[in-house]
């Protein structure tokens, strides 16, 4: 599955908050959104989905306009994490988790036995296999997050887009959900994640697109687009590049703002 968004312009209504982005996703690769609060990230991906109408410019899944897709085709394709889910009934986790399956159901059929199968090992993927009969409405944030995530790797979809998948969770799941997107990516799904954390785009991308406060964007190759300075005039704040050496998997680099003592 590949993804491209050409002269993309998006917003609500007659207000534009981001006009002319271009960019591409393709097999095994992955795209990490960063930029602070109100650049128009969550945006963008509501209008990718087509949850919201585009106000110029097209979004294309192999080579096809989003619009000439059906919604059942979108969802054997296309998985969403969203920020924030409210469940109106108290499922158990199981069930919400296969739910993820029901775009390759027929008609009014029900769950097979390897759909089943399919969730249970999502569920297992993610380290969540004990809260499969939990009442998913009496979970933590975190976990119902890490339930959204699990239910998005149940659906088996060739593009996955996820809106900040860690901002609820503690350390030991956020490195859970870095893990799998790795993961994923590396059996050829596409993916893009919106993140506050821009260590992040080191840990689980391949490419970023780097939104600045008033405008502007740089996308490219993590390596060729992250740097102090260029963080540090997007988010309005002083921040350092850190190396950090001696790891299992090598050198990993990641960043910190510089706080100055009052």
């Amino acid at each position: 599955m590949k993804l491209e968004v050409r002269d993309l312009s998006c917003g609500y209504g007659s207000r534009v908050v981001l006009a002319g982005l271009s960019m591409s996703v393709g097999e095994g690769e992955g795209m990490c959104l960063l930029g602070p609060n109100g650049v128009g990230k969550t945006t963008i991906l509501r209008t990718i989905l087509g949850l919201q109408p585009l106000l110029a410019g097209a979004v294309l899944l192999d080579g096809k306009d989003i619009r000439s897709w059906s919604p059942k085709q979108l969802a054997r394709e296309v998985a969403y994490v969203p920020q924030v889910h409210h469940a109106p009934f108290p499922y158990c986790v199981l069930d919400v988790v296969t739910m993820g399956r029901t775009p390759h159901l027929q008609g009014y059929s029900s769950p097979s036995a390897k759909d089943t199968i399919i969730a249970e090992e999502a569920l297992d993927a993610l380290g969540l296999t004990h809260l499969a009969d939990q009442p998913y409405t009496e979970i933590s944030g975190g976990e119902r997050q890490m339930v959204l995530i699990a239910r998005a790797v149940a659906q088996r979809a060739r593009l996955l887009i996820l809106d900040e998948p860690t901002s609820n969770l503690d350390l030991g799941n956020q490195v859970r959900v870095l893990k799998q997107i790795r993961k994923m990516i590396g059996e050829g799904i596409a993916v893009v994640v919106n993140s506050h954390v821009p260590g992040h785009a080191w840990l689980c991308a391949t490419k970023v697109a780097l939104f600045a406060r008033g405008g502007g964007w740089r996308i490219g190759e993590v390596s060729e687009v992250l740097s102090e300075e260029r963080l540090s005039e997007a988010y309005g704040v002083e921040v350092r590049i850190a190396s950090i050496a001696g790891t299992r998997c090598g050198e990993i680099l990641t960043c910190v703002p510089v706080v100055e003592p009052d």
